[in-house]
């Protein structure tokens, strides 16, 4: 049998609204969730709830507590900006994308290389995407812009709210880039109102939003509308502040009906700064090793999904985004890629226990501490702005997380067996990340590890 060009014709046009008005792959089996990331820039570990002792009002996230799972134990990436953000992002410790190495100045020509793949560009195959707000990973050269690295849609800054020059910048992927002024006071609301579009618009189908809020750190400018609403300055005004918009994120996903689809994670990119609160913890942004610059607030967010009124103290780290969101989703993580980070699912959804045998803590790009379930051993830490070797100068420092979270007595002495379990490992990541530093070691007087057993004739 033959066709004729009409046919033909039509064969083709009926094929391709065929493949127009075919349902995508997911919806064969079961709608792939809808992530949300909410990540505050400096806040700190007891900056909401019960810990801010009533100075600062939560009442959001105190219901998002309530209805989800808050992980006692979570760290971010990193105790800084840009290597906290390269990991949270990629899956991977900060070291192996390049920008492991401080933060990213205005001056600076680091950017996040386009080899690397994001949790926007992982989730492509059955997700739209957006990053609304602080991006951090470098703002110079043509392939900077988010929507270079995986996602639909940037609305945001460049860099910390601090620096300047700062402007707002709005792409989409193939689009002419637009760029418009840029008010601290008012840029988080700016954010919500552009995250609340996203959601809007990409409500009938699965969507992953990264709302990368650059409060609050400093200086911490509240909207006029929070100003001095709470009884810790400005700093407790921007909390509220931003406590408000995860009500309003909460709120228009029930009243579009998606709730129940949408997994929220609210949590920090690095401890706080020269405000805020570290909950008790040790250090803060910036220091090395001890949790107060790493270990975050985290609440996990999905109605009739993750168990509500939880608390895990599973350790994970925001590495854990990207495999955990692809397995949710049901697609495989990136190929040809180390990915350091764990999926987290089964810790979320059925309370099993961590993936992880043990989070790195990286100060730059030195391997600072690790810490288990249990246990954490402290290599390194700033003294009169020198970081120092801990164990070469006779100060192992173990500590019992469970009994002594915030790191004030080392129980070195009373289990040799696990320090030097945790040297070894530590030993073992500083010779694996080596030929990925960028800068050499900033530890002074760093203690030589034991040479390897000779190779059997």
């Amino acid at each position: 049998m033959t066709m004729d060009r009409r046919d033909l014709l039509t064969s083709a046009l009926g094929g391709a609204a065929a493949a127009l008005l075919a349902p995508p792959a997911w919806a064969a089996t079961r709608r792939p969730p809808n992530f949300i990331v909410i990540q505050c820039d400096d806040m700190g570990y007891g900056d909401w709830g019960a810990a801010a002792k009533g100075a600062i009002r939560t009442p959001n996230l105190d219901r998002m507590a309530r209805q989800g799972t808050t992980m006692t134990d979570f760290y971010a990436g990193a105790n800084v900006c840009t290597p906290s953000r390269a990991a949270m992002l990629t899956g991977r410790y900060a070291v192996r994308t390049g920008l492991g190495h401080r933060v990213i100045m205005p001056n600076d020509k680091r950017v996040l290389p386009l080899s690397e793949k994001t949790i926007a560009t992982a989730l492509a195959p059955t997700h739209s995407s957006a990053l609304v707000g602080k991006w951090h990973l470098g703002h110079t050269g043509s392939d900077w812009l988010p929507t270079r690295h995986g996602f639909d849609y940037y609305y945001g800054i460049p860099y910390s709210h601090d620096m300047k020059p700062l402007a707002l910048y709005e792409a989409r992927r193939g689009a002419e880039t637009e760029t418009s002024p840029a008010d601290i006071a008012t840029l988080q609301q700016k954010f919500c109102d552009k995250a609340l579009e996203f959601i809007d618009a990409n409500r009938g189908r699965p969507f992953f939003l990264d709302l990368a809020l650059s409060a609050p750190h400093l200086p911490a400018i509240p909207h006029p509308d929070f100003h001095g609403k709470s009884a810790a300055g400005p700093y407790g005004d921007v909390i509220e502040e931003i406590d408000s918009i995860v009500g309003r994120i909460l709120a228009r996903l029930e009243a579009l009906g998606i709730a129940r689809d949408t997994l929220v994670f609210f949590t920090s990119d690095n401890g706080p700064w020269f405000e805020g609160a570290t909950g008790g913890l040790r250090q803060r942004k910036g220091g090395a090793g001890y949790d107060g610059g790493y270990r975050v607030p985290a609440i996990v967010w999905r109605p009739g999904t993750v168990p509500a009124g939880r608390r895990s103290d599973a350790i994970g780290m925001s590495i854990d985004f990207l495999p955990t969101f692809c397995a949710m989703a049901g697609v495989a993580p990136p190929a040809g890629v180390t990915i350091d980070g764990r999926d987290l699912s089964a810790t979320l959804l059925r309370s099993a226990p961590t993936p992880h045998d043990g989070l790195l803590l990286f100060d730059d790009e030195d391997v600072v501490a690790l810490r288990t379930q249990r246990w954490k051993l402290v290599t390194a830490d700033y003294y009169r702005n020198y970081l120092l070797d801990l164990p070469a100068r006779g100060y192992p420092q173990l500590y019992d997380m469970q009994k002594d979270p915030s790191e004030s007595y080392s129980v070195a002495e009373r289990h040799p067996d696990i320090v030097a379990d945790l040297t070894a490992r530590i030993d073992a990541a500083r010779a694996r990340f080596a030929p990925l530093r960028t800068q050499p070691s900033a530890i002074i007087g760093m203690r030589a590890p034991p040479a390897p057993p000779a190779a059997a004739n």
